[in-house]
Parts: C-alpha cells; structure tokens; sequence
C-alpha cells in the first residue's frame, strides 16, 4: 500500500465493516464512520509501518483497489511475541467471493512465513458466521480464546483463530 491508496482502502474498510458488521453492531456506530478520517488514519499508519514491522497490502481487480489486508506482529495486551497478527483484511462488498479475499489472506500468511512467524492469529467477531466459515477454509482454528469488544453499548465478542505456519510445522517435524 503507498499513500495514494489511502482513500481507496478507506473506502474499503468502510464498506467492508457497513456490509459485514451489518446486523451485528449498532446501525449508528456503521453510518458514523467517515472515510476521509479513516483515511487520515491509514496515512499515519502507513508512515509508521514500516518501523513497526506492519505490512499493508491492496489487492487490485479491474484495475481498482478492491481489498485490503493488514498484519505484523501478534499484540498480547500491550507486548508483541513471536507470533504473526492479522490486524484486518476487508473487501469491497461488489468483490466478495471473487477471490480476492483468500489472495490477501494466502499473502499475508506468506509474509508471516517468509518473516519466521511460527503462527499468525486474528480476531474475528463471533457471530460473523461468514468471516468464521472463510478463515477456517484456509485454515485457521478458533483457539478458545475470547475478548469482549463493545460498541456503542453493544456487546460484540470477537473470538480468536490461529493457523500454524509451514515454517513451525517443519521445525517441530524436525525436532519430532
């Protein structure tokens, strides 16, 4: 991602969370969201990425930005471990089921992998069946572990999944 994409990754997260979160969090809080700040936000983070060992990725179709994926170090309350994250991967609600999801997500994990990632984690909302069903086909599992999020009053539990990488499968296939 570079800072001309700013505004079209805003729009995708945007999108993203409005079609996804729809249903699961309060109407207000979606239609409250403002691209141009969201874009504001994507600037400062790209600027500090690249010290933070984040990676931002768009995915391109027909030309336009049609998702975005983020990830980097797990954060466990405050402290990174050796662990991968997937902060955030959306896309364009006219894009799901094009492949554009499962492209991000495949290169997000093999950055993970290429960064000696033993795992790579992330948080999903536990009643987005869709998102759940998505992630456990590439492979991720829920681990069982929980965090409440809320949302102007709404409570939205967000559950954990993890997939092993290659890199610590063959490591523990060496050691087993």
């Amino acid at each position: 991602m570079s800072e001309p994409d700013c505004e079209a990754v805003a729009a995708v997260r945007v999108g993203g969370w409005r079609h996804a979160y729809a249903g699961l969090m309060p109407r207000s809080y979606l239609d409250a969201m403002d691209e141009a700040e969201d874009a504001g936000r994507h600037r400062a983070r790209l600027a500090a990425a690249e010290a933070s060992g984040v990676v931002h990725l768009v995915a391109e179709y027909d030309g336009e930005v049609a998702g975005w994926g983020c990830c980097g170090p797990y954060r466990d309350q405050g402290a990174t471990t050796g662990d991968g994250e997937v902060y955030a991967l959306y896309v364009r609600p006219d894009r799901i089921g094009t492949g554009v999801g499962r492209a991000l997500l495949d290169a997000l994990t093999a950055r993970a992998e290429s960064d000696g990632r033993p795992a790579l984690l992330l948080w999903v909302l536990r009643e987005n069946r869709r998102a759940r069903r998505f992630y456990e086909k590439a492979g991720f599992r829920a681990d069982g572990a929980e965090e409440p999020f809320e949302v102007d009053g709404v409570a939205v539990p967000e559950v954990r999944y993890r997939r092993r990488l290659r890199a610590a499968a063959a490591a523990a296939d060496r050691r087993g």
